[in-house]
């Protein structure tokens, strides 16, 4: 063992914060994302045909103006995004097809969903305000590093809620949104995508490893 040079720091175990947890490293979100399922097989996976019939009349229910595909076709950097879900929850119904839709103008967003029950060890380090919520998208770099994470609901359905004074804190999914409302949240959510898509973009690591 060499002798520590006198000119390193030494760390006192008293500048460590007591119970600060172990985060998932990168191979492991990288584990987490690859037994995480595209939509179609997310559903089939783990909806009933009852909810399979709700998701299915949400996207089609959701479109897109032609402002948020020309955000969308300027995507150019690969981002996984992991979105842990369940196929039974009203607010994943109502915002979960808006992503497949943004994954279809955009071939570099890389979908996944993951079942929040079925990878407790996962949803455990996915909490919002120390509850287990869905939807949350984890958004990542190519190179599986997390950046952001955003749920369960955006600021506008939020602002209904509280406008509504809702009760519970999962929506049914049976009665669709207002499209004013629902184009308020689409818009949301496609801030929160177009701002990682920028941090992407400008990560001076990143755009050393690809030359731009």
């Amino acid at each position: 063992m060499f002798p520590m040079s006198p000119s390193q720091p030494i760390m006192s175990p008293r500048s460590i914060i007591s119970d600060s947890g172990s985060p998932p490293t990168q191979s492991a979100w990288q584990s987490a994302f690859n037994v995480a399922l595209p939509y179609e097989a997310f559903l089939q996976n783990h909806a009933t045909p009852e909810q399979q019939a709700k998701w299915e009349a949400s996207r089609s229910h959701i479109s897109l103006v032609q402002e948020h595909k020309r955000v969308l076709k300027d995507f150019v950097r690969k981002m996984p995004v992991l979105v842990l879900a369940g196929a039974w929850c009203g607010d994943c119904v109502s915002q979960c097809p808006i992503f497949l839709h943004f994954s279809e103008i955009a071939p570099c967003i890389d979908l996944r969903f993951l079942d929040r029950d079925a990878q407790p060890e996962i949803a455990a380090h996915l909490t919002v305000c120390g509850g287990q919520r869905v939807p949350v998208a984890l958004f990542l770099s190519e190179d599986f590093f997390p950046i952001v994470t955003h749920g369960d609901r955006t600021l506008s359905a939020y602002r209904l809620a509280m406008a509504q004074h809702a009760g519970s804190s999962c929506s049914t999914g049976i009665v669709p949104p207002s499209n004013e409302s629902l184009q308020a949240v689409v818009g949301d959510w496609l801030d929160v995508f177009e701002r990682v898509q920028l941090i992407l973009r400008l990560s001076g690591r990143l755009r050393e490893i690809h030359g731009d």
